[in-house]
């Protein structure tokens, strides 16, 4: 995550940050929640594995962003939306995935601003062409979410009790996300402060 650790993503309705150690302790409650922990096919960590866990965010490559939607001071934060590059023989490939985990904070359009500026990152900053997204089968709001997107599901893992989506970037779709995420702004970002410096 070192390419965006100073970066901040200033939307409508969400502000992206990156994962910072002041994070932690919000997102340690929130997994807590055995309905997250089902939603996200999640294991609970204890509090130092979370902060283990973060660091490894800061130094991996692979690694290039989670984010926390909403107003960057830890009372407000909302959730998290992560980019990977997890096709070491395809860079133009990002895995992404959304969490909305204050529950007064779903349905309000969070979520679908936060991956649409991830992507529009994703595409612009990286070179992404392709997205996927792997979903629980039983996570309906996070799967229509997708396909909402233009996100087609392309398999289903009983195995993994999971569905992948996929969507390609043609230059169709990339000049749609471009206009859907006309009025973001990138801002320098220092840990600590939910303000652009």
């Amino acid at each position: 995550m070192l390419l965006n650790q100073n970066t901040l993503l200033l939307g409508k309705k969400v502000v992206l940050v990156p994962y910072t150690s002041e994070h932690v302790p919000r997102y340690h409650e929130w997994m807590k929640s055995e309905e997250l922990q089902q939603l996200t096919a999640s294991e609970p960590l204890s509090l130092e594995q979370e902060y283990t866990m973060q660091r490894s965010w800061r130094e991996d490559a692979d690694k290039k962003w989670q984010a926390q939607p909403g107003i960057t001071e830890e009372s407000c934060m909302a959730g998290d939306v992560n980019l990977f590059l997890t096709d070491p023989g395809d860079p133009a490939v990002g895995e992404i995935e959304v969490m909305i985990a204050e529950p007064s904070c779903r349905g309000r359009g969070f979520g679908t601003e936060a991956v649409l500026m991830m992507m529009s990152y994703g595409v612009t900053k990286l070179g992404l062409t392709k997205f996927e997204a792997k979903i629980g089968q039983g996570n309906e709001p996070s799967i229509h979410l997708f396909q909402k997107l233009h996100f087609e599901q392309v398999a289903v893992s009983s195995v993994f009790q999971e569905v992948t989506l996929r969507l390609a970037v043609s230059e169709p779709m990339r000049q749609w996300l471009l206009e859907q995420t006309s009025h973001v702004a990138e801002k320098p970002y220092r840990a600590g402060s939910a303000e652009p410096h």
